[in-house]
């Protein structure tokens, strides 16, 4: 878990570095430096199955070396690149990007016992918060103190580094209890990729649709009232906020379900528009959904676990990556049209309606499913009892 920490930190100083960097130093405006983030996340979101479907037919190692080496190779050249050709190598370089966040989640389910995985993800799941706490201020202080050749430099070097201490650790992806071994046949695709396991990527999608919306409304509502100064402290708290989430969801024995927990957190954001002034105020509001984050993450990868075979268990956490990045793609965009054309507190409403209807039709869909199946059985039943008569 360490090890998956520091292979994380460098992932998250990517997306404000890169607009920092193409703002200041190549001139251009967010629009532009917007076009090479989307390209970079539209390669992960593509990358994320096609790798973990790999990991799971070759194993850990050769991705890891392939996706370290290419990393590196990008991150190191950036600052030599021209903005046409930055934009040419995003999309190929989010695709071959280090999956750290599913190669994390796929071991994780590989040591620890099914009845310990609860706790296990929301731990994973807060120190993916204390990493999005440590490293764009990172990324944002090495900017400003250096330049943007050592400090992309330094990045690039951070995911060689990770990359190869997980080559030489190559911790298992899978436990010596399964019976579905690396380069084993891959079960049919219609045999895991259930509507169940749809709709819960969908409320994955769904989560992270209102989170950076939710982060989006927050900081056009500080700006709006000249309160940018206090962005650190309030994102600070909304983090803190989510990972006390976390060790509480970790710690009970019995927790709500993915779905449960994704309709509070998207209900919560909805009256915080109510009050986004002045700045405490509109921090304190944004606890509660915060509360709710990690632990509908963590809920979510425990799902995933549970309903794919182990023998394309990276592939589904690929899916899972896929499908969280998609709702990032999707979010920010649709909440920030919203404030552009209304106001800041209009886009808390924004985020958690989005949320909310993504989510309920995640869990429309499995409901149906299970009503479809129940009723399904009921003329076996009947047939049943009239064969037996």
């Amino acid at each position: 878990m360490a090890l998956m920490f520091f292979a994380r930190v460098p992932m998250t100083m990517t997306g404000v570095t890169l607009t920092l960097y193409v703002v200041a130093d190549l001139g251009h405006g967010y629009g532009a430096a917007g076009i090479v983030g989307a390209a970079t996340t539209l390669g992960m979101a593509l990358g994320a199955p096609l790798l973990g479907r790999t990991i799971d037919r070759y194993g850990l190692r050769p991705v890891v070396a392939v996706c370290g080496t290419a990393s590196t190779a990008f991150w190191v050249t950036a600052p030599h690149l021209s903005y046409p050709v930055l934009v040419a190598c995003a999309l190929p370089a989010g695709f071959l990007s280090v999956p750290a966040g599913s190669l994390a989640r796929q071991i994780l389910a590989a040591l620890v016992p099914a009845e310990h995985r609860r706790a296990a993800f929301s731990l994973d799941t807060i120190l993916v918060e204390a990493s999005f706490m440590i490293g764009p201020a990172a990324g944002i202080a090495a900017l400003t103190s250096l330049s943007a050749t050592p400090t992309l430099t330094g990045i690039g070097l951070l995911f060689g580094s990770t990359a190869l201490l997980t080559f030489l650790f190559n911790p298992p992806i899978r436990n010596e209890d399964e019976l579905a071994p690396v380069g084993s046949v891959r079960p049919p695709l219609r045999s895991w990729l259930t509507g169940r396991l749809l709709a819960t990527l969908l409320v994955a999608a769904s989560a992270l649709f209102c989170l950076v919306g939710t982060e989006v409304a927050t900081l056009a509502a500080l700006r709006a009232h000249g309160d940018v100064g206090w962005t650190g402290l309030v994102i600070a708290v909304m983090c803190a906020a989510s990972m006390l989430g976390g060790i509480v969801h970790g710690a009970v024995k019995r927790s709500l379900p993915q779905g449960v927990l994704m309709l509070l957190l998207a209900a919560l954001v909805l009256p915080v528009g109510l009050a986004v002034q002045p700045w405490w105020l509109l921090m304190l509001l944004l606890i509660p959904t915060n509360l709710l984050c990690a632990p509908t993450l963590a809920a979510t990868t425990e799902t995933v676990s549970t309903l794919a075979p182990p023998a394309v268990r990276g592939e589904a956490m690929g899916l899972q990556d896929a499908s969280a990045r998609l709702g990032l793609a999707v979010g920010s965009p649709v909440v920030g049209f919203v404030i552009d054309h209304s106001a800041p507190a209009w886009g808390f409403a924004a985020a958690g309606a989005g949320g909310l209807v993504l989510a309920s039709l995640g869990l429309l869909w499995t409901l149906r499913r299970r009503t479809g199946v129940a009723g399904s059985t009921q003329p076996s039943l009947a047939a049943a009892v009239r064969a037996r008569r």
